[in-house]
């Protein structure tokens, strides 16, 4: 197995594309032999607790470029059949991530991002929630009244915390960045054919 960190942030939407991409090459290499691990990293660590409205947000941190980099998403999405409907919402994602760890757990990150993804790019909802959370983990099979007890608590907050930190330690600074083996670093939304060049190459070398 080849292991594969994939720091990401689900209200990022290039980390959705990202996914997409790497999801249609794996789809297409069955044996691509990839143990895949998820890892907090948010875009907006600075957001309250009950996130911002989702436009407001935009405009204060691209300005004259909120458009066009909204556009550039549309685009790309458009090009991979997605049918977007984003959350007015922008939330914090401290306890999307929360969810993840706990998803990691139980073996069902990979299950559980696609959810947080589809839930605030395509399904308008705010995953911010406690609510929203349990359900999208309960899709993946977690148990939805725990997931609920854990957010009201503190549970795990701080190894989310140090986690985030220990990547930007490493010198993450954007998303979604996807390390290799722990060796080879690939940044940003890639297309599904760079991700089976890689699997190729790995297969390759194992003879």
């Amino acid at each position: 197995m080849t292991r594969l960190d994939i720091f990401a942030d689900p209200v990022c939407p290039w980390c959705l594309i990202g996914k997409l991409e790497l999801d249609r090459a794996l789809e297409s290499r069955p044996d691509h032999g990839f143990l895949i691990a998820w890892h907090p990293f948010r875009l907006n660590p600075q957001l309250p607790a009950y996130g911002a409205d989702r436009i407001e947000h935009l405009r204060a941190a691209l300005g004259a470029r909120a458009e066009d980099a909204s556009r550039a998403v549309a685009r790309r999405a458009a090009e991979l059949g997605l049918v977007m409907n984003p959350s007015p919402r922008e939330p914090n994602t401290l306890n999307a991530h929360r969810l993840m760890h706990w998803a990691g757990l139980e073996g069902v990150q990979s299950r559980v991002m696609s959810g947080l993804m589809r839930a605030h790019w395509q399904e308008a909802q705010d995953i911010g929630q406690p609510e929203t959370l349990a359900r999208i983990g309960a899709g993946a099979g977690m148990d939805e009244a725990m997931i609920l007890r854990l957010l009201a608590s503190d549970a795990d907050r701080a190894e989310v915390l140090t986690r985030e930190q220990h990547a930007r330690e490493r010198g993450i600074t954007s998303v979604p960045t996807f390390i290799v083996a722990d060796a080879h670093a690939v940044t940003g939304a890639q297309p599904a054919s760079l991700w089976q060049q890689v699997i190729d190459e790995i297969s390759a070398s194992r003879g």
